[in-house]
């Protein structure tokens, strides 16, 4: 015979009973139940022993599954070509990532902070950018005019150098580098789709005043790099004073403007050849 009890303190809830006879007799049946009342309360002993109450959250390393949904033309962009998208981000967040076709996203993890991060970023995937909205991107790209920045799951934007800080800088690579979180602005979405950031746009002073706007801020101070002031002379600039074009030069005398060059005496010019040739 296999006959279980489950139940709680308070009574029980399940019983499941195997019989290789053909009957059991009814005096067994509350001595069953009398000694799986005693197996159960003890081994409830031993657990609140352990545990009192169920914890709010699960253990952090406990696996779960967290749901996610995007459109379903997302889906595509979700996977990538091959798989390469689902697959990086299975890498990257050391998750488990199952599609249905109906949009629904399944995350399995260990991890509940990758996990948790693994949905945002499917929801992520499954929205457009929006002008004048603010994303903690990553930098991907470095460039002389500017930083390519991800804001979202295979969208890039360009954070131009003049937009990188307030003051201006020489190069990129003294703001940021590869691999950095940045905080941008979206600015604008061109007509072909391609999004321009903003990273100065979101800085303002440590006391939270706003942002002095640039066409107050006091000039640079460049240095001996500063264009020289021009130098006047009189009411004139003094390079004025050089003729302009080339007709107002008079034509030298003897020169190719007063006509052909005369020959040499005793030259080729004249039929002879020159003193000591033959």
């Amino acid at each position: 015979m296999d006959f279980k009890v489950a139940g709680t303190r308070d009574g029980v809830t399940a019983i499941q009973l195997d019989l290789k006879v053909r009957g059991l007799r009814a005096n067994l049946i509350p001595e069953v139940f009398e000694r799986a009342r005693t197996a159960r309360l003890f081994i409830l002993d031993r657990m609140s022993e352990a545990i009192a109450a169920p914890r709010p959250e699960l253990n952090r390393y406990a696996p779960r599954v967290m749901k996610a949904s995007i459109p379903v033309d997302r889906i595509g962009q979700l996977i990538g070509p091959g798989g390469k998208n689902i697959r990086g981000m299975q890498e990257t967040y050391k998750v488990k990532i199952d599609v249905q076709e109906d949009g629904t996203v399944y995350i399995a993890g260990t991890d509940s902070a990758l996990a948790e991060k693994a949905r945002v970023a499917v929801d992520l995937m499954g929205r457009d950018v929006e002008v004048g909205q603010s994303y903690m991107g990553k930098v991907t790209r470095l460039t002389t005019f500017g930083a390519f920045v991800e804001i979202l799951p295979g969208k890039e934007g360009l954070v131009r150098i003049g937009e990188l800080a307030e003051e201006r800088i020489a190069r990129v690579e003294d703001v940021v580098s590869i691999g950095d979180e940045i905080m941008v602005k979206v600015i604008e979405v061109d007509p072909q789709g391609r999004v321009n950031l903003s990273r100065r746009a979101l800085l303002v002073p440590d006391d939270g005043t706003p942002r002095e706007p640039a066409e107050r801020r006091p000039p640079r101070d460049f240095g001996d790099r500063a264009r020289p002031p021009r130098r006047f002379d009189g009411d004139r600039p003094r390079f004025d004073d050089r003729p302009r074009f080339e007709g107002d030069r008079p034509p030298r005398e003897g020169g190719f403007r007063s006509g052909p060059r005369p020959p040499r005496p005793g030259g080729f010019r004249d039929g002879a050849p020159p003193s000591g040739t033959e």
